[in-house]
């Protein structure tokens, strides 16, 4: 079975990141929904993914800088709030975002307090995760990997690794596999690469339509 990962909820129906993208994600029979957790000024974790606010709110500049408060009246949900509409209904993997940026604060010890173990943490940055797995053993998780952390890196602490698409490669699947790691590509949306990545063995595609994604799977090759 090849799960179908909402990629920041169903983000071609709805806007990204959002309760109703994961709402829809949920209707849509993903079995995950991924996004990314960010920190507001006064130490909330928030589920958003730039670092800047301009694309999708009428704010402008950082995200860092701005209250939870603030951030909500514009549509951005806290962590809590995400945490709690999918509790239950849906699998979920949080992206640790930018994490490096929050030197003040203990930033990856509040996201995984609030996490439960049978949630999924990503991250590219591999300090991150090493610090997620120093505080909670029992999460799962999955080292994005390219130039700057491989592999087999990725095999002494992760769950599983994820790839871009344009660099996922039938034998860097294969070294996964060997290592004993979960694989996930992202970002899918296409039947013809689905069926492509389906039949190399990849265990999980991140994907803005996880409706159309569904409907591929379910039917014969």
């Amino acid at each position: 079975m090849t799960w179908v990962i909402a990629h920041r909820g169903a983000s071609f129906a709805e806007t990204e990141n959002t309760l109703p993208a994961f709402e829809r994600a949920i209707a849509d029979g993903a079995d995950f929904v991924e996004f990314d957790v960010q920190m507001s000024v006064d130490g909330e974790p928030v589920v958003f993914h730039d670092e800047d606010l301009d694309r999708l709110t009428p704010l402008t500049g950082p995200l860092r800088r701005r209250r939870a408060a603030e951030l909500r009246e514009v549509g951005v949900a806290t962590l809590d709030e995400v945490l709690d509409v999918v509790r239950g209904r849906i699998g979920v993997m949080a992206e640790l975002k930018n994490a490096n940026r929050y030197r003040s604060f203990p930033f990856v010890e509040r996201v995984v307090a609030k996490l439960s173990p049978e949630h999924v943490v990503i991250s590219f940055q591999s300090r991150a995760l090493l610090d997620a797995r120093r505080l909670a053993p029992e999460l799962r998780l999955v080292q994005h990997v390219g130039p700057r952390v491989s592999i087999r890196a990725a095999a002494r602490y992760a769950w599983g690794v994820g790839f871009w698409d344009s660099a996922v490669t039938p034998r860097g699947l294969a070294r996964s596999r060997a290592l004993g790691l979960a694989t996930d590509v992202f970002p899918v949306n296409g039947e013809a690469r689905t069926r492509e990545l389906v039949a190399l063995g990849v265990d999980g595609l991140f994907t803005d339509r996880p409706d159309r994604l569904r409907a591929v799977l379910r039917r014969p090759g």
